[in-house]
């Protein structure tokens, strides 16, 4: 069965047990869904109600683009899993032999660098799952602001968390025209991510 379809006491039970997966990167995409969840719902909550008839089309394109970006982080936990069950895969190959040494050094490399790409999708989507949370905490309904925080503070923990899980992976990379490249991403969302998220939230007044 899918990660994605366990209840969520099953998910909590798996992810505490021996098992390496679900890991952190799956957690990552779980709170990057969530965060576009929260924000479904508050922009749901706006719609129709009185007052707030100039944000109705607003709130209408981020109820469509807050779903996608759920299904895809949906998909993106059990991604997760399997690019890191790959990693594992590439190291328990056979090694006798120099060309068996060779295949299994690429394998590696490559599930290695599979398992940095996903989370940095993950992180880029929650990035981008920041602006539509502060567009609800900012034109959405007030009487459910608190959960367009909480879309913001999950959204910034998946940005920061989702990092995390690449740059562990960038560190055994031998190609360092990729790994340098990454770093460049990593260091302009980390740079900016934390700042943003203080900006709304010091915006709310309750």
């Amino acid at each position: 069965m899918a990660l994605a379809d366990l209840s969520i006491k099953e998910f909590l039970a798996k992810t505490s047990s021996k098992s390496p997966v679900p890991g952190g990167g799956s957690i990552a995409a779980l709170s990057a869904a969530i965060a576009a969840s929260l924000s479904e719902m508050v922009a749901h909550l706006t719609i129709g109600k009185e007052g707030y008839d100039a944000f109705e089309e607003d709130m209408k394109e981020i109820v469509k683009d807050a779903a996608a970006y759920r299904d895809k982080l949906i998909r993106d936990i059990d991604r997760d899993a399997k690019v890191y069950n790959d990693v594992i895969a590439a190291f328990k190959l056979p090694n006798d032999t120099e060309q068996e040494r060779n295949n299994r050094k690429q394998a590696i490399q490559e599930a290695l660098k599979n398992a940095s790409l996903v989370p940095l999708d993950v992180a880029k989507d929650a990035f981008k799952l920041i602006e539509l949370a502060k567009k609800v905490v900012k034109y959405g309904n007030k009487n459910a602001v608190t959960d367009g925080a909480v879309a913001v503070m999950m959204a910034r923990s998946a940005v920061i968390s989702a990092l995390y899980n690449v740059k562990i992976n960038l560190v055994s990379l031998k190609d360092m025209d990729f790994v340098e490249k990454v770093r460049k991403e990593i260091k302009n969302m980390e740079s900016k991510i934390v700042n943003i998220e203080r900006e709304i939230l010091s915006n709310i007044s309750i």
